[in-house]
């Protein structure tokens, strides 16, 4: 209004006055009425300006100059399509399918989405975070320990928590150390497993406690130290029969008895070997002064003594009425106690001593080991025919020490087991029918004895230098089951119970020791005990 007033001013001053006065009064007027209507511009502009910035601002209000958006744009050219198509003679029912973008890929009618859970692969998400952990992890590994007292794990954590979300010490990304996590809490896997090398329950056999210490110890005094002697033995009534220099004494198993059953006549003869019959009545018993004794424990009485050889007999083996011995002579003598010329053949091939001698449980081989180093397999013995090389049926030279360890596998007929001595230190596991030696392990100690325990098919090995213990393998891989340490010399010689539970060994430290190792599970027992009551009533009734 003061810009309207102003110029009204000067209209009237200019058309009523031409004096200097006049002059003066305008120039002032005009020159403010100038520096208003500049401010007064000034002020549209910037109320234009804000105008504008708040018309972009109103985002829910159309863009009326903005491009057309994408999904129109493709609804009007298909439209357009669609209409253009159209021909004079032809029906207006076009589907929209004609469209330039196809709803489907040509050719392929099925889904390629997996519609079920678990699909063939899994894509893992790698982020920078987790990345960011794992570098910190290995990094923080070779760095050497903070030692600092005043941080605490617990602070730590909480740091670790606050900043992170999680404790840093719990993340495993491509930590090389420590156990994996668990899986959270019901989680499933879908995929199928092919394999697992992990055992699951069901393949996880419980295995057997075996005692470390001896069930029993008995002292041995005056027992011969020599490595080529076979001083013990158990018959198959539980007496267990024990040669003490010039004595043989037996042990009642089952009452705890000791009876002694003889002793030689002059005092530096001694016992060499004893071998029980298979009815556990009759106990051979081989002699320094070239003799082969047999007794009849019941009644404590000599029934006859036999003389063939020319030196110590020092190994002796039963197969039915024929015994069989080995000398220092390297001869093997057959005998047939029934008969008053009890010497049936002689077996010739040994150099040295005869210190292993075995007859196989069906009674078709005898397999013998000398101090040559030698292990001989040969046949049944014919009565009335004496006995040659020819009659050889295998002959292994492979051992490199005295070979007087020798164990027939009582469920598999034609396998050999035999130890070798300082200079081997071998078991070798012999195929009697094809020759071939099966396995061979290198105990590292010398061997003095073996025997198979049936009840859980296992091979025990009595060991002299350097271990002088008793060590117990399975059966067929050789694995090492147990040793059983506790003789504090070399041990010379072991045998098995008659039920196969007990293995007694007896040692150069004049000490007998009986080892439970074998004890079968009860109701394996029991399985066993009906088994053989029904075959029994099955012979008694054919017998009747």
């Amino acid at each position: 209004m003061s810009a309207l007033w102003h110029l009204n001013v000067v209209a009237s001053y200019a058309r009523n006055s031409k004096s200097r006065e006049r002059r003066e009064f305008v120039l002032p007027c005009i020159s403010r009425f100038l520096d208003e209507v500049y401010e007064n511009v000034d002020k549209m502009a910037q109320f234009g300006f804000e105008n504008d910035v708040h018309s972009i601002l109103k985002l829910d209000m159309p863009i009326t100059n903005a491009p057309m958006a994408r999904w129109q744009r493709k609804a009007s050219s298909s439209n357009t399509s669609a209409l253009s198509g159209l021909s004079p003679g032809k029906s207006a029912n076009v589907s929209l399918s004609s469209s330039k973008t196809p709803s489907k890929t040509p050719g392929k009618n099925k889904k390629q989405t997996p519609s079920k859970m678990g699909g063939d692969r899994f894509i893992p998400i790698r982020n920078s975070k987790q990345m960011d952990v794992a570098t910190f992890l290995l990094t923080k590994e070779n760095e050497p320990a903070d030692t600092n007292p005043s941080v605490t794990s617990e602070t730590q954590k909480a740091w670790s928590v606050s900043l992170n979300g999680y404790n840093v010490e719990d993340a495993k990304i491509l930590h090389l150390g420590g156990k994996p996590l668990n899986a959270p809490e019901g989680y499933q896997n879908n995929l199928k497993v092919l394999y697992t090398q992990t055992a699951t329950p069901a393949s996880i056999k419980k295995s057997r406690y075996i005692s470390s210490t001896p069930d029993r110890i008995l002292d041995a005094p005056d027992l011969r130290n020599d490595f080529y002697l076979n001083l013990l033995d158990w018959s198959s009534r539980n007496f267990l029969a024990v040669a003490l220099h010039n004595s043989v004494y037996l042990w009642d198993a089952t009452q705890g008895d000791i009876i002694l059953l003889m002793k030689m006549e002059r005092e530096e003869d001694y016992i060499c070997s004893l071998a029980w019959t298979k009815e556990g009545s009759y106990l051979a018993v081989g002699t320094s002064d070239c003799k082969v004794q047999l007794w009849d424990v019941e009644n404590q009485k000599r029934l006859r003594s036999m003389a063939s050889h020319t030196a110590r007999v020092g190994s002796l083996s039963w197969n039915d009425h024929i015994l069989s011995s080995g000398s220092r002579s390297g001869h093997i003598h057959h005998h047939d106690v029934r008969v008053a010329d009890h010497h049936i053949s002689t077996l010739t091939s040994h150099t040295q001593e005869v210190c292993g001698l075995k007859w196989s449980p069906d009674g078709r081989y005898l397999a013998s080991g000398g101090n040559d180093n030698l292990v001989c397999i040969w046949p049944r013995a014919q009565e009335g025919s004496a006995g040659n090389d020819s009659q050889l049926i295998r002959c292994w030279s492979e051992h490199q020490g005295a070979v007087k360890a020798l164990a027939w596998c009582p469920w598999q007929p034609n396998i050999l087991a035999s130890g070798g001595g300082t200079s081997d230190r071998h078991i070798r596991i012999w195929n009697v029918n094809s020759g071939s030696c099966i396995s061979s392990l290198d105990t590292q100690s010398q061997i003095s004895s073996l025997v198979f325990a049936p009840n859980y098919k296992e091979l025990v090995s009595a060991h002299g230098y350097a271990h002088n213990n008793v060590v117990v393998w399975k059966y067929p891989s050789l694995s090492k089951v147990a040793e059983l340490n506790g003789h504090d010399d070399r041990v010379l010689s072991l045998t098995l119970s008659p039920d196969c539970s007990t293995v007694a060994t007896v040692a150069a430290d004049e000490t007998i020791r009986l080892w439970k190792s074998f004890e079968m599970d009860p109701i394996k027992k029991k399985a066993k005990e009906r088994m053989v009551k029904s075959t029994s009533s099955v012979i008694h009734q054919s017998i009747r």
